[in-house]
């Protein structure tokens, strides 16, 4: 009998570790070739301004496969409605008999999305992480810093975003966030980029930007930047300059990530050249060909690989 789980139900099945380990593996199990993900599809539209992102794929010789849609409207905070919606449908892979649907609302999207971000901190930030900072406002900002609790140890972070009203909502959400208060971090604003990174050595960007917003001139030595949100054609945060002056740039996926990533701007531009990109996955296996020292610049574009969406779907339909 098909199985269909609430946001409510599949929140209560979602323990964090283990969560990100799952993700951590799917990357190792992408780059090694053992997982058919197809490219994403992308339905845009103007009015009202909106996202819809179709995932889909599956593990070979696994059980199962997976489709996912999520979507992200911008203007939906006007209608007091909330940004994304989405839907996970799993099937089986031995009859293609739709087995469980996980109305997730796009929560799952979110949290498989901070647990990349918090997989390519561990494997890539420098080993003392002095201030976090985190660009953007919305739900994945939030998420993003939570889920560094316990990847790294740091007791500052500094938030930059273009409207500083939001900027002190965040602020003051995170601060009543039990996670953060368990963690004790100190958290403040920042009145420019320049700023946040000239006190940041662990940035993270999560904004739909569709210019760059941190150039390279604002990056000192020794820091990493995980940008998660060029996850479609268009968009950019990071200066192609920037990539160019990484000593590493790490991606998701590299075929992903030259079509619409930070590396897509930085391909084209000649910043870098597609050969010089290391996958996420072979960096968690080799950690050799990852960071080297703590003076290193290291990039990593992340522009979600449905690996994580299978991933954490099964999670949910086995617990």
């Amino acid at each position: 009998m098909l199985k269909v789980l609430t946001l409510g139900e599949i929140k209560s099945q979602i323990d964090v570790p283990k969560m990100i380990q799952a993700i951590e593996d799917g990357f190792v199990l992408y780059s090694e070739d053992k997982v058919v993900v197809p490219p994403v599809g992308f339905l845009n539209f103007k009015e009202p301004p909106g996202d819809v992102h179709i995932k889909y794929g599956y593990v070979k010789g696994d059980d199962v496969y997976v489709l996912k849609v999520a979507s992200g409207f911008y203007d939906n905070e006007k209608m007091g409605v909330p940004f994304g919606d989405g839907v996970i449908l799993v099937f089986s892979q031995q009859t293609g008999h739709l087995q469980l649907v996980l109305h997730d609302e796009c929560w799952l999207t979110d949290m498989r999305t901070a647990a990349a971000g918090a997989v390519a901190a561990r494997h890539l930030a420098p080993s003392k992480v002095d201030c976090i900072g985190i660009i953007g406002t919305g739900g994945q900002a939030r998420l993003q810093l939570e889920l560094l609790k316990g990847i790294v140890d740091c007791q500052r972070c500094v938030v930059w975003g273009r409207d500083a009203d939001k900027v002190g909502k965040i602020i003051s959400d995170l601060k009543a966030n039990a996670t953060i208060q368990d963690w004790g971090i100190e958290i403040e604003a920042a009145d420019s980029v320049e700023a946040l990174a000239a006190q940041s050595n662990l940035i993270v960007t999560t904004t739909s930007a569709r210019d760059a917003i941190v150039l390279a001139a604002h990056v000192k030595a020794g820091t990493h930047i995980t940008a998660m949100g060029s996850d479609d054609h268009g968009k950019q945060e990071l200066a192609a300059a920037l990539l160019g002056k990484a000593d590493i740039v790490v991606a998701d996926s590299i075929s992903q990530c030259v079509d619409h990533g930070e590396c897509f701007h930085a391909v084209k531009d000649g910043s870098i050249t597609e050969e010089s990109i290391l996958e996420l996955g072979n960096v968690i296996k080799d950690p050799a060909i990852g960071r080297s020292n703590d003076n290193q610049i290291t990039v990593a574009d992340l522009t979600g690989v449905a690996i994580q969406d299978i991933q954490i779907a099964k999670m949910v339909s086995r617990s």
